[in-house]
């Protein structure tokens, strides 16, 4: 098992996190499997997902070590302990709530919360959060990300909502720990669209 700290690091290393959502368990099935096959490591299966916590445990049960899966849209410290449970490596909420970095926290489960401001980073960094997730990253930029590294140079922050393969790069070399797609990835094919992000975000990285 993993610890906290490795699951971090791995999210870190991957600079990927694909968000996937479905409207059938078998849709959120075959996206995870295509982003596997296209090389993204850390996928955050989002509780928008008919059953997901069922998804989450099958998913844990077959592909074991070789991903980090991940719970996403978990809006409250109940949901979180269920995801828990049901096999997830880390926990991702749209918003901050201390509830539900705590109950991470407890667990010690890597956790990331949305924030918008830098009043909302502190607060969120203050309670324990492990990755603030700047949501909806679109609506700002990746200039943002180096104003919120100004005050908070320590902060770990990756962008979600908008983030393409066209602007991933942008967003590594401003800063960010990694970047989280949803929509730009599953639309198409979704293997040749992973490996696209992760060959951008490996040249932005060099």
């Amino acid at each position: 098992m993993k610890t906290k700290e490795q699951v971090i690091l791995e999210i870190e290393n991957s600079g990927m996190v694909a968000v996937v959502r479905g409207e059938t368990v078998d849709k959120a099935r075959a996206i995870v499997e295509s982003c596997i096959e296209g090389g993204i490591k850390a996928i955050e299966l989002t509780f928008t997902v008919p059953f997901a916590h069922r998804v989450i445990e099958q998913l844990s049960m077959q592909y074991g070590d070789q991903i980090l899966l991940g719970a996403g849209t978990v809006l409250d410290p109940e949901t979180a302990r269920i995801a828990i449970l049901s096999g997830a490596r880390f926990v991702v909420a749209p918003h901050f709530n201390p509830n539900t970095t705590r109950l991470c926290n407890r667990y010690r489960v890597a956790n990331m919360a949305g924030i918008l401001t830098v009043t909302e980073a502190v607060e969120a960094m203050e309670a324990g959060t492990d990755i603030l997730k700047l949501f909806p990253g679109d609506l700002f930029g990746p200039a943002f990300i180096k104003d919120i590294l100004g005050p908070l140079p320590y902060a770990k922050v990756m962008p979600t909502g908008g983030v393409s393969v066209e602007t991933a790069a942008a967003w590594i070399k401003a800063g960010a720990v990694a970047v989280g797609a949803g929509s730009s990835l599953t639309k198409g094919d979704v293997k040749a669209n992973a490996a696209a992000f992760m060959e951008e975000i490996r040249k932005a990285r060099k």
